[in-house]
């Protein structure tokens, strides 16, 4: 009984730590994106930076977007990890390479990700990772 009880928490608890994620992206998030809009020179259009904002979006939206959170989850499930710091640490470092690895076959110097947006990702990550360990991490 315990063991279906824990198939059904499990991916319960990967659902609200990604919403908890999305929250704090979306709400720490949106300061960043109206400066970067509104810092850009003059000669640029408003809405050449909305399309650039969209593209890194609708990368964020792809499936490889959850391949390293769901590594950073099954190996601590695997391994039976009960230490906060593995998932804090894990869900910032996973999210962080996720702009790395949408642009895997390209060269580094393509990557247009700025730093504040690199520290969004992580601490949207670290606040997942939190809210896994809470839910589920801290009874592997």
């Amino acid at each position: 009984m315990r063991a279906l009880g824990r198939i059904l928490l499990l991916p319960i608890a990967f659902v609200l730590a990604s919403l908890a994620t999305l929250f704090v992206i979306l709400t720490l998030g949106h300061e960043r994106i109206i400066q970067g809009v509104v810092a850009r020179r003059p000669d640029e259009a408003t809405i050449d930076a909305m399309f650039d904002l969209l593209r890194l979006g609708l990368s964020f939206a792809s499936a490889q977007s959850l391949l390293p959170a769901l590594l950073v989850v099954i190996g601590g499930e695997v391994a039976r990890i009960r230490n906060v710091l593995y998932y804090v640490v894990g869900g910032g470092v996973a999210l962080v390479a996720v702009p790395l690895l949408s642009r895997l076959s390209q060269p580094i110097s393509a990557l247009d990700v700025s730093t504040a947006a690199f520290q969004v990702l992580a601490v949207g990550g670290f606040a997942g990772g939190f809210v896994y360990w809470l839910l589920a991490g801290r009874n592997a």
